[in-house]
Formats: structure tokens, sequence, C-alpha cells
């Protein structure tokens, strides 16, 4: 039975018992506590705490879930997923136990035909909590269990709580009997790989107080309403009906690990290691899709890290397996496939997807590239120098110079043996992150990490008079001259300082809104304005460089913002109050904006919102933007009080300290009411045109639109048209039909790249065996050393010297050197075989000794470079001298 006919069964079975369906919520939650649903029940939570009235008395559902708590156990067993499906069936206060159990049993042994799962009743075993004599008589009565079949167990196994103060209860769970070859008899309590859980009936009934882990708290009571929430793990159902092993040789996943088996030419179930390594790319592949079409970016923080890490965990894995070519692209179309009956919709989100993971695999293969060469190579001198750790001072450099993240350098380094100083790591992390906050503070401070000079001069002077709004030049007066280390008695040309006067018509940077550009002239100097900040409540600081003369304290000078950058800016912070207001106008008052940046011709909106925005969604967001532009809609300022501006609908849409008054911005009245400080046109019209240039995911659950403005717009619209004419030369036909003749040019050219990337693979595996026949014997050992022409990659010399030493005898020593020139210098790949290994040969300190101890790697494999390229065949026709030597490392 497939596993979407196992789905379509159990939510035909809950709906022919009055219960509601419910699609799957997307991966991504809206619950701050969580990255992922990792359970059936979170949409549910609201409902089952009481928090909300639940819409329906009783519901049904197969949730879509993610759990990484456990991810390097993927493939290592076969009960670990990270992405998997829940069949729940919930009761909001309306039936319970009896009726829980009743369901269940029904579901699971009716016979096929009928619309079962037609599961052989004589091999059920449950689990019952060891106070809950109610369950104990149900199963007894509605399934006819005998008693050794129904099995009591403790708080850890069989009582239920969140973890926090809330609703609690027994549960009872379902397990199978696959038979005494998969384990001893006795029961789950003996044996759970023999005996597999299959459904969990959580009966939700107590009320629990503060308490550490599963037991210990104490009850405080009944709950008023009584509750069901149950979980049937969809691929274990499969697995039990499928007649398979373990979750990974389902429909929805052996054919992901059969392709990956097939493009790096090994056999499901020969060797344990490679086993290990498809099923991780088999769990990966299909989790990543999923997270993919639910909107989720690859990123650094949060949901897009989690992502991030599951695609180069599935990258790596193929490498590790021998495939060196990019992997998704054979990967995903099949992990599609395997989902697109239980989620339709997979297909339509398909496209958009692939890109992001194709790119991924790109830059992660780069990566990958050249991160690995130094880890091995400092996995080396650890090994050599006794040690056992690698250096917290080199995961850091691993990280910062060639972005590997800490988790993927522990696991490499854990795979040969060696721990990681992770104290000195976070350290050094810890240390630079202080940097960057400094950094942050000197930019705020206008050039000075000194604040003290600052605040001597607010102290003197009291608040800067400032006059943003009313005018674009000022006469001021300078009141202090602070330089990086504090206060100086003058600047000369050429200095960068930070000044402060005593008025001032520059806008500093906030809200949003990037601060002016302009120049300070006065009798004797000239300065260009480069930064203005609020370092202090009440203070101006104006970071400036000196282009003539000498400015010190007591200068009387002429503070004039540029206009036409005061003019771009305007236009882009009220383009910003535009494009806010259509964006609701579509999409609801839910798209509410969460931060913005805006400077002359452009700006940036990000809000809440799962999922990427379809172009034709755009394209509705930019109309409305400049049908507000078209109609001229008038632009006010106003003051009021907090309350009153709250009363009139006006949005506050940061967490700010207000004073007793506050500015209110309208655009068109109530279409546009926004609490704001920034500078603005009269009319929309001024902005000109609002013209999208980007949409992006900024971190979980996060969107980001970027758009061009004013002269800017217009010039990117006139780019784009040009663009359009260019490339309508280069492919005759009708311009409507452009994107579809694009589609297809790049869809041909990936495929002869992925075509040429094969045969060249495959000439580079001919030809290994004809290398491997021509082995020469020194010393016993089987020695080839090869040249590849130039302009062949690094990653297939590498594939060729494995290719080699692979076809050698394994029972006689094999040792392998393959080159490539290149304009850089010539690279160096060695290779032993597990005979050479045991006879005391390593490839690492092989290729060492050939290139004057450059290069690095593990004992098996290892490269390096740094010599000249006409120097190859000279070093090549070394190793037979070094064989003859004999093994030093």
């Amino acid at each position: 039975m497939r596993t979407s006919e196992i789905r379509t069964r159990f939510l035909d079975h809950f709906a022919g018992r009055g219960h509601t369906v419910v699609p799957s919520a997307p991966l991504p939650t809206p619950d701050p506590t969580l990255l992922f649903v990792n359970a059936g029940m979170v949409p549910f939570k609201p409902y089952l705490t009481g928090e909300m009235a639940p819409p329906w008395p009783r519901a049904t559902s197969v949730q879509k879930c993610i759990r990484t708590l456990d991810i390097e156990e993927v493939g290592k067993t076969t009960r670990h997923g990270s992405f998997f499906q829940m069949n729940g069936n919930f009761s909001f206060g309306d039936y319970f136990k009896e009726e829980a159990i009743e369901f269940a049993w029904e579901l699971s042994v009716k016979d096929r035909e009928e619309g079962g799962y037609g599961l052989d009743p004589d091999r059920v075993w449950v689990t019952v909590h060891h106070s809950d004599a109610d369950a104990r008589g149900l199963w007894r009565r509605i399934a006819g269990l005998p008693d050794e079949r129904i099995v009591a167990r403790g708080d850890e196994d069989n009582f239920w709580s969140m973890g926090v103060p809330g609703p609690c209860g027994p549960c009872s769970e379902l397990y199978y009997d696959r038979g005494p070859a998969l384990g001893r008899a006795g029961g789950p309590a003996v044996d759970e790989d023999r005996y597999m859980e299959f459904w969990n009936l959580v009966f939700m009934q107590y009320e629990r107080g503060e308490g550490p882990g599963k037991s210990g708290y104490p009850i405080l009571g009944e709950l008023p309403r009584r509750n069901i929430d149950t979980g049937m793990g969809l691929e274990r159902m499969a697995t039990l009906l499928q007649g398979v092993d373990n979750l990974y040789e389902i429909d929805e996943t052996r054919p992901i690990l059969d392709r990956a088996a097939e493009l790096a030419g090994v056999r499901y179930g020969a060797d344990t290691a490679a086993d290990v390594r498809l099923r991780v790319v088999a769990d990966h592949v299909r989790t990543a899709l999923m997270l993919l079409t639910d909107g989720t970016t690859p990123g650094n923080e949060g949901r897009g890290y989690v992502l991030r890490r599951i695609l180069r965990r599935a990258v790596r894995s193929m490498r590790l397996l021998g495939y060196e070519d990019p992997a998704l692209p054979e990967l995903l179309p099949v992990a599609r496939d395997c989902m697109a009956a239980s989620y339709p919709d997979i297909t339509e989100a398909y496209g958009r997807s692939t890109d992001r993971a194709e790119a991924e695999e790109d830059a992660f293969r780069s990566t990958l590239r050249q991160g690995t060469t130094v880890l091995d190579t400092a996995v080396n001198r650890v090994r050599e120098e006794g040690g056992r750790a690698l250096p917290g001072a080199q995961a850091f450099l691993l990280h910062d110079t060639y972005g590997f993240p800490i988790d993927l350098t522990l696991e490499m380094a854990a795979e040969q043996g060696v721990e990681v100083d992770r104290e000195g790591f976070t350290a050094l992390m810890n240390a630079q992150r202080e940097r960057a906050r400094a950094d942050a503070r000197a930019r705020k401070s206008g050039g000075t990490r000194d604040t003290s000079a600052l605040r001597a001069v607010l102290d003197a002077h009291g608040p800067t008079d400032w006059r943003a709004w009313e005018t674009l030049t000022t006469v001021s007066r300078v009141l202090g001259v602070v330089g990086p280390a504090g206060p100086v008695p003058a600047a000369g040309e050429g200095e960068i300082v930070t000044v402060l006067l005593d008025r001032t018509p520059f806008y500093a940077e906030s809200g949003g809104q990037d601060s002016d550009a302009g120049r300070l002239t006065g009798a004797s100097v000239e300065a260009d304005v480069l930064d203005v900040q609020r370092p202090l409540p009440g203070l101006v600081a104006h970071q400036v460089r000196i282009t003539a003369g000498e400015l010190a304290p007591g200068d009387v000078l002429n503070a004039a913002v540029d206009p036409e950058w005061r003019l771009g800016a305007r236009q882009a912070h009220s383009g910003t109050h535009v494009l806010h207001a259509a964006l609701r106008e579509i999409l609801g008052p839910s798209a509410l904006q969460s931060g913005s940046y805006n400077r002359p011709g452009y700006l940036r909106l990000d809000f809440p919102w799962r999922g990427a925005l379809s172009p034709a969604v755009r394209g509705d967001i930019e109309e409305a933007a400049n049908r507000a532009l078209r109609r001229d809609l008038p632009v006010g300022v106003s003051w009021m009080t907090l309350p009153e501006a709250k009363e009139l609908g006006a949005l506050a849409l940061f967490e700010e300290t207000y004073g007793e008054k506050v500015r209110v911005v309208e655009i068109g009245g109530a279409w546009s009411r926004e609490l704001c400080g920034g500078t603005h046109v009269e009319h929309a019209s001024q902005v000109g045109v609002v013209s999208l240039t980007g949409e992006s995911s900024v971190g979980a659950g996060m969107r980001r639109l970027e758009a061009v403005v004013g002269l800017e717009g217009f010039d990117h619209l006139a780019r784009e048209r040009d663009l359009v004419a260019r490339i309508a030369e280069l492919s005759p036909g009708p311009r409507a039909e452009l994107p579809d003749r694009i589609a297809g040019l790049v869809a041909r050219l990936k495929a002869a790249d992925r075509e040429n990337q094969r045969l060249r693979r495959e000439a580079a595996l001919g030809r290994a065996a004809e290398l491997a026949g021509g082995a020469l014997e020194v010393a016993g050992v089987r020695v080839v050393a090869a040249g590849v022409p130039a302009g062949e990659a690094t990653d297939e010399a590498r594939t060729l010297a494995l290719a080699v030493r692979d076809r050698l005898p394994a029972d006689r020593p094999g040792v392998v050197a393959v080159g490539v020139p290149g304009g850089g210098g010539a690279v160096l790949v060695t290779a032993v075989n597990a005979t050479a290994r045991e006879a005391g040969w390593s490839a690492a300190a092989l290729v060492k000794r050939l290139l004057g101890g450059r290069g690095g790697g593990s004992p098996e494999v290892a490269q390096g470079g740094g010599i000249p390229a006409e120097r190859l065949p000279e070093v090549l026709a070394e190793l037979p001298g070094l064989i003859a030597d004999g093994p030093r490392g």
C-alpha cells in the first residue's frame, strides 16, 4: 500500500466519524518557541491548552513535521528521520478514551477491502500507564487483547505533558510485532525494533504544576474539558504495510536512495558506511524539498541555517560516496515525484525552489574543496604532534575564511578521530562579535569610540538645535571636534573627525532613513559630511572629512544639506510608506512592516509572511503603489498625543519610546497613516515611480521587498527595457514568448553541462582501467603515476586517482598519483588502497614528500599544489623512487 493511500485512508476513516479534515500547516511555525512544526498537535496547541476556542469539536490531519535534534543520528539508525508525517485525530472536550481506542483499533485491523490497514490483531501489543486501569479495561473489552499484550509502563514512557505547567495525561501506545527475525520476543519492553510503535493515544485529562523533566511535578487536578491528541507515524505505518525494514525503504524515500546509489556507483546493502550515507541522502533530500517548497530559504540563521545544514550534509554524503558532480539536480526531481501524490502543490512550487538549492550546492562545493584540504592538513598536524584536539583558532579560520560552519568542522574532525577545541572557537567568535558591536557603536557615535567627550559637549551646551524638518541650511557654531581617541584642538585637510554643532539642518539616521549628505563651509575650511548620527539622546554628531583648511571649536560655518540628496531621501521614505500601504491593501493587515531602510533612490521593506510572493502578487502590489502616486495623494504631517494617534488608527511600527506628542505622517488620509520622524514629499506624485526590484526571504517567516523610486526608478525601467530589446534581438520572435524561449535555452544548457560532466567523468573512469593495467611493480607495491590534460578540474583528477586505486588488486599494496597542470600551477592527488595502508603507506605523507612539504589530506587520499605546471612530469617521475625507499608515515 503506497504511503499516499495510507494517508488517504486515515483521513477518510476519521472524516466518516465526524472529524473535520484540517490541512497540514506549513513547516515554519509562528510559535515563538519553535523553528518548525515538530509534532502533529502543534497547530492545535491553542485549542488543547484552552488559549482559544476550537472551531470544531473533533478534527483530523496529516501534519508535516521536522525534528533536527537527532540529525547526526540520521542514517545510523533506522528510527531517526528529520522529516516525517504525523497522522492525528483530535477531540476538544468531545469524545475521550473509549472512542479514541475504538477508532484506532478499528482502522488498524479492519480489512483493507473495507478501508482499513489490515494489520494482524494477534500481532498488536499496547502499552498503558501503570495507573490507567480504565485504558487497560477498554483494550480488553474493545480489542479483546490478553493481559500479556497490555504492558504497563511508567511516566517516562506513558505519561505526556509539554514540559511546562498545563495539560497532561496518560497515553497508550500501539506496537506491531514484526517477527523473530528482527529481535527478541517479549513485547516492546524487551525490544522496540522487533515491536515497532506506530500510534500513540494521549488522554489529556489533568493539569500539571511546575517541575522538571517527565516526572516529579505535581498534578493540580482534572481539566475542565478532557481532550484527545493522537499521533500515528505515517512513515512507520508505511514500513509495516510495505513490508520493508525501515523508513528509508518506503516508497517516498527508497527511490531517492536508489538514485543516489546509481549515481555513486554503489549498491545499497553491500557496505555499512555507504548505507549510512545513502540513508542520509534519502532523508535529507526529501526534508530539503519539503522545506524549500514551504518557503524556507538557505541562510545563516534560524530556519535558513537548518535547511542549509541539511542540504550540505546531503551534498557531502554524496561526495563521500564518490560522486563529485552536482547531486541535487539529479535527486530533487526524484523526491518531488515521490511526494507529489500526497502534496500536489509541491509540483507548482518546485521550480522556484530548485534554483535556490542548486545555488546552495554550487557555493558549498566550492567551500568544501577549499576547506577540506585545510582541515585535513590541520588534522594531520594535530596527529603528528601527538595531540587529540584541533585548535579553536584553526576551527575559527575554517569558519571565517572558508565558510565552514562549526558543526561541519566538528563532524569531519570526528570522522578522523579528532576533537575540536570548541571553547577556543567560541571565544574567538565572541571576540569577533564584540569587535563588530564596537564598530557599530563607533559609527553611531559619529566615528569615535569615546562617548565621554560627546557627553561633555551635551552637558555643557545642551541638546542640538535640530532643524532638518524646516530647512536645508543653517549658520552653525562648532562646539567640539572629536577624533578616534578623543577631543582634538583642530583637524586638518584629509582628516576624518566627529563634529558637534550648536544647530544643524542634517537628518540623522533613524527610522530606517539614511542620514543626509552635504557640506560644511567656513572662512578657512571646507568639509564633506559623510554620516550623521544621534550617539546620545538630544545630540547630533556629524562625521566629516576635511577637504581644505582647518576646523576647530568655535568656528562659525554654513551647514548645507545636498538638496538633490534630500529630495531623493524624501522620495524614498514616502515611497516606503506608499509601498507599505499597497502591501497591506493586497495581502491584508497582517503584512505589517517589521523593518525598513531607505536612501535616495532605493528602499527595502521587511514584513512577516510565509512563502515567496508570486510574480502576479508582486505585480499587484507594485500596481497599487503606483496607482496611489498617479492619484497624487496629499501628504500631511500632524502632531498629537499617542492615545490620539492610536485612536486615529496610526501605525506604530516599532517598540519605541514616545514623548508626550508624536508625529503622524498621512498619505491619502487613512490609506497610509504612520508614526514617523522622517522627511517626506508634499504630494505622492513627487515620488515619481515605485519599481520593485527584488523579493526574498530574510529569516524565519520574514520576507523583504526592494524597490527603486524617483529618477533611479525610471532609470531602472529604462535599463530593463533596453535589456529586453537586446535579448529580443538575439532571440527573434514575439516578445511575449521571450520567457519561454529563454527558459528552454537555459534548460538545454544545463542538460548539456550535466551531459558534458558525465562524459568527462566516464572518460576519466574509462582511462582508469588502462592506467591500472599499466601499473609498475616497485618493491612489492603496484604504482601508478599519471597526468591528466591541462584544463581538467581538480575534482576529475581526484575522481581518476580513486578510480585507478579501486581497480588495482585489493590483496596487494597499491599507490596512485595523478597530476593536473593549470595556469596557476599544478595540483597533485595521491591515493593508497587498504593493503598499502596496512603496509604503512599514507597518501598525505606521500603528497608532502613529492611536493616538498606542501599539501595534506587523509591517509587514504590527499592533494597538494604550489609547483609550476612544467615540473609536474618530473614530480610524477619521482614516485617509484619514493616507493622503493619505503613508507615514512
